[in-house]
């Protein structure tokens, strides 16, 4: 059995070195023998990669078709060829996306040309976005920052987001791109930062600024609970987890969606402290950059 795992640009190294049974890396993509692992660093994995041999470019399109209707290529050489194959094949939808919006109910299949005449393909893979980076809607008055992109992404992804009449706690919250994002939705959100929000993110209904050190926002601040934990705060992630821990521990906040963000190799280890959480989620988000994402929604 082999897997195949497509790395974000620019991590390779990060992806390679948490995978065993490398046999090959073509560019980002990296084969593996053996079932799927876990893989952090993975932008997509392709769950049951098949080689074939193709003759022409629309035979190759014809086995594809045979198998079901929507694929989409990663090419890391015979990039014309490759294109004329996906223009051979259904039209699969690639315009950007509204938020909020469900997950694609049709699976996305990957394929790629090893040589002119072998292609490897997987009908089933880990997201259902084009290379496993979706693209959304972008908002030019509103949100203070691009940061909004990375929380449609990982609520898009996670299949669930806050809801009016749910209580949010954000650190690091200035200058409001994921404060504008949970307000939009109509939950109410407590944002925490050394920094103010930007005006019209402040003056959102249900949006209250606090000025401060944000992991001064503890459990006790918050007897009654909150519903959802959120922070893309600039810190250590084994500060990170020992703040995710104390409101984990204390049973007072439901869901989490943090950014671990790293500055070298050094601080990897919390990857695993995280991904120890029952039922966390650590990935990599086609939005983050020497980042990953931990959540846990319950």
């Amino acid at each position: 059995m082999t897997t195949a795992y497509l790395a974000p640009e620019g991590f390779v190294p990060q992806l390679t070195a948490e995978l065993r049974h490398v046999e090959a890396v073509h560019e980002r993509l990296v084969i593996c023998k053996g079932p799927p692992q876990p893989a952090h660093w993975a932008q997509n994995v392709w769950l049951n990669p098949e080689y074939a041999k193709v003759a022409s470019i629309k035979d190759a399109a014809r086995q594809l078709k045979a198998r079901q209707r929507n694929w989409w290529p990663y090419a890391f050489q015979l990039h014309r060829r490759t294109e004329h194959i996906h223009n051979e094949l259904p039209h699969v939808g690639g315009k950007p996306l509204p938020f909020p919006t469900p997950l694609p109910a049709a699976p996305l299949g990957s394929f790629t040309l090893l040589d002119e005449t072998t292609m490897l393909f997987s009908p089933a893979c880990s997201s259902p976005y084009p290379n496993g980076a979706p693209t959304f809607e972008e908002f030019k008055v509103g949100p203070p920052s691009r940061a909004y992109q990375k929380l449609f992404e990982a609520l898009t992804v996670l299949g669930v987001h806050p809801v009016p009449g749910e209580r949010c706690v954000e650190l690091g919250a200035s200058p409001g791109g994921w404060t504008w994002v949970i307000a939009r939705l109509g939950a109410a959100v407590v944002a925490y930062d050394r920094a103010p929000l930007d005006p019209a993110v402040a003056a959102m209904p249900g949006v209250e600024g606090r000025i401060g050190d944000a992991f001064q926002a503890k459990p006790a601040l918050f007897p009654d609970g909150i519903d959802w934990l959120f922070s893309d705060i600039i810190c250590y992630p084994d500060k990170l987890f020992d703040f995710v821990r104390l409101w984990y521990e204390s049973g007072r906040c439901r869901n989490f969606v943090c950014t671990l963000k790293f500055q070298g190799a050094e601080h990897y280890g919390a990857i695993a402290d995280f991904a120890a959480i029952p039922g966390a989620k650590v990935f990599h988000l086609a939005h983050n950059k020497h980042e990953l994402t931990f959540a846990l929604c319950r």
